[in-house]
């Protein structure tokens, strides 16, 4: 999205700049940066609160019933409600619309901290997961923040990067290599820590002016950061009874 207010980095001879545009602009990317932030910590409470219904409910048993139907009705929930968020993203209404994708989101970690939940020492890493999780998103977001560097020409490799990741583990679902899902994971680490830093980069220098679309595009990068770090944990550490 294009943002609202955009500096033009010529001198004041320049038609249309004005002394004070330049700190417009510093303001209005500094009130998204804040509003995404804010948001982004609310929405962990309704993330938490969907990872306990689930394993309130067991729902992992609907995935193990259902291996195929369960995974694809809950992407298209996920899809689904994703739409609704861009559709509302410019109304209040939008903040309830995040909070029920994060919801839905922490259903879908229901099935793997059950799993994590059936080792001895699963509690520990579920802990482990979220600490290197949350200090992963403070050194990107500090790199990004600080030096305002501009990290877009990570777009193009990591998309293209994450293209090949989700072939790869598809092709692993059925092929089962314990090794190539250890890799694969690492490498999802390393993508989705990348796209932290380019996506908190866009945010601080004006390309995402919604604080909506801001806050659903961290949030899925630090989902899925913490998934395949959780999922590297119990592969690599996992103490079973």
């Amino acid at each position: 999205m294009e943002p609202q207010v955009k500096p033009v980095p010529i001198g004041t001879q320049q038609s249309g700049w004005s002394p004070g545009s330049q700190a417009t602009v510093v303001l209005d990317q500094s009130k998204v940066l804040r509003n995404t932030y804010w948001l982004l910590a609310l929405s962990m409470l309704p993330t938490i609160a969907g990872a306990y219904a689930g394993m309130a409910i067991n729902f992992a048993v609907f995935f193990r019933t259902s291996p195929i139907m369960a995974p694809l009705l809950m992407i298209a929930a996920m899809i689904g409600s994703l739409f609704i968020v861009s559709a509302l993203r410019n109304s209040g209404w939008g903040v309830v619309a995040v909070f029920g994708f994060t919801f839905i989101s922490g259903l879908m970690l229901a099935p793997m901290l059950a799993m994590a939940a059936g080792l001895r020492n699963g509690g520990q890493l579920v802990a482990l997961a979220g600490g290197m999780t949350a200090a992963v998103f403070f050194v990107m977001a500090t790199i990004a923040t600080v030096s305002k560097r501009d990290f877009s020409f990570l777009g193009k490799f990591l998309f293209v990067g994450l293209i090949l990741l989700v072939i790869a583990m598809l092709a692993n679902a059925f092929l089962q290599v314990p090794a190539l899902a250890v890799t694969l994971s690492a490498v999802a680490v390393l993508i989705f820590s990348l796209y932290l830093l380019h996506d908190v980069s866009d945010i601080v220098r004006g390309g995402e002016a919604n604080y909506i679309m801001a806050t659903i595009r961290l949030f899925l990068d630090i989902l899925n950061l913490f998934v395949n770090l959780l999922s590297l944990l119990m592969m690599l550490s996992g103490q079973r009874d």
